[in-house]
């Protein structure tokens, strides 16, 4: 259970979740999220970001997997127009 799996860790984990959220989801570098998480109060190392990425990101993954909107292989193409060689 993602709960337990915060404890002994030295940030709440609404913390840790908040900052592998952001890093998932918008093109921030871990260096990014340190100076965000300064501007917040929070001093954490872009180390400690990149270690906890790795962590959790898989657990979060298969929490969140079965509430993505389920899609399939079925695709449909309209008629392009390509002109290849003057033709």
């Amino acid at each position: 259970m993602l709960v337990n799996a915060f404890k002994w860790k030295h940030f709440a984990g609404e913390i840790i979740l908040q900052t592998v959220r952001w890093y998932l989801k918008y093109p921030l570098s871990y260096k990014n999220l340190e100076e965000i998480m300064a501007e917040r109060g929070i001093k954490v190392d872009h180390t400690t970001i990149m270690r906890l990425v790795h962590q959790y990101s898989p657990e979060i993954e298969k929490k969140i997997r079965k509430h993505l909107k389920p899609t399939n292989d079925s695709w449909k193409v309209d008629e392009t127009y390509i002109e290849v060689r003057s033709k």
